[in-house]
């Protein structure tokens, strides 16, 4: 069994940018009151055919209510088409060889308190909340009174549709959540004044940089070589099309590591130096983000 640490892409290293902007910016509201802020570390793991994928993110914000612990187990969802576990009798459906678990909850419908108290009774060792949809990665910490005996974390709407995807697909999916970082509120007079010139002064830079003739440096000039040799060895590696009969297609054999379906008649795959093969559709992107084989990390231009 191999085992895959994805590392974050120039979007997850956005994601994670926008995350900790929306923190700060959290910190500087004035209904804060004073009170900390304590991010949360997951550690995602999950299974495809014999190769377990990890990653790693500061991606969600403990509840203000919520015990500063760590807590791990399998995730799991509330079972009907309804996610909000707002209803008492919500049942989840819990994986037989998980010895604990975390429901992971959609935000909306009634009280944080609620969904909590639900899972908490239905066994669940903590509990990970999304958020709305069109919100992206914003958090922010819970008002969950009540429910101080059981970890509560809020996390992003994308990372939580990513998450109900994999095991609506059937994936197992195990997350660690681990206590992060402390950010205390400043809301002072000096500090937001402070804010308040740094914010004019960037916007002074960023217009004169605007308008300023641009020439492309050496370093620019670098990137726009790599990105042009990167699409050119792209363009070289072989392309195969699937049909009935391929050894590919035997449900036995492992899915496309980027997109985890499994290959289908008439499905075109591009095949690395390495040998491994994906989707055209799926590896192209990838590689024009990190030029390497997501699986042996082969860098394309090195072969």
């Amino acid at each position: 069994m191999s085992l895959l640490r994805i590392t974050p892409s120039a979007h997850s290293s956005v994601s994670s940018q926008l995350f900790r902007l929306s923190i700060f910016l959290l910190l500087s509201l004035p209904d804060s009151k004073g009170k900390a802020i304590w991010t949360a570390h997951l550690n995602i793991t999950f299974q495809v055919g014999n190769r377990i994928i990890s990653e790693l993110g500061e991606s969600g914000v403990f509840g203000n209510h919520s015990p500063l612990e760590r807590v791990s187990g399998a995730v799991v969802l509330p079972e009907g088409w309804n996610q909000n576990a707002c209803n008492p009798m919500t049942n989840f459906s819990r994986p037989e060889q998980a010895d604990s678990w975390l429901a992971l909850i959609e935000r909306g419908g009634c009280t944080f308190t609620h969904k909590i108290n639900v899972a908490a009774e239905k066994g669940a060792n903590g509990v990970i909340i999304y958020n709305y949809p069109g919100t992206g990665n914003k958090v922010f910490p819970m008002s969950h009174q009540g429910t101080e005996n059981i970890v509560a974390v809020m996390i992003g709407n994308l990372k939580g549709m990513e998450l109900l995807h994999l095991i609506q697909k059937g994936v197992y999916v195990t997350i660690i959540i681990e206590v992060g970082r402390m950010h205390m509120p400043w809301l002072s007079h000096y500090v937001m004044s402070l804010f308040t010139f740094l914010a004019a002064t960037i916007a002074y830079l960023f217009l004169y940089c605007a308008w300023r003739p641009r020439v492309p440096n050496s370093s620019t000039r670098r990137r726009r070589q790599i990105k042009a040799d990167v699409k050119k060895a792209i363009s070289q590696l072989q392309l195969r099309v699937l049909k009935e009969g391929d050894k590919e297609l035997d449900p036995n054999e492992d899915s496309c590591v980027v997109c985890f379906d499994m290959y289908k008649p008439q499905d075109v795959v591009r095949i690395l130096t390495c040998k491994h093969f994906f989707h055209k559709a799926c590896i192209d992107p990838w590689l024009l983000a990190h030029r390497t084989c997501p699986m042996c990390k082969c860098d394309i231009l090195k072969t």
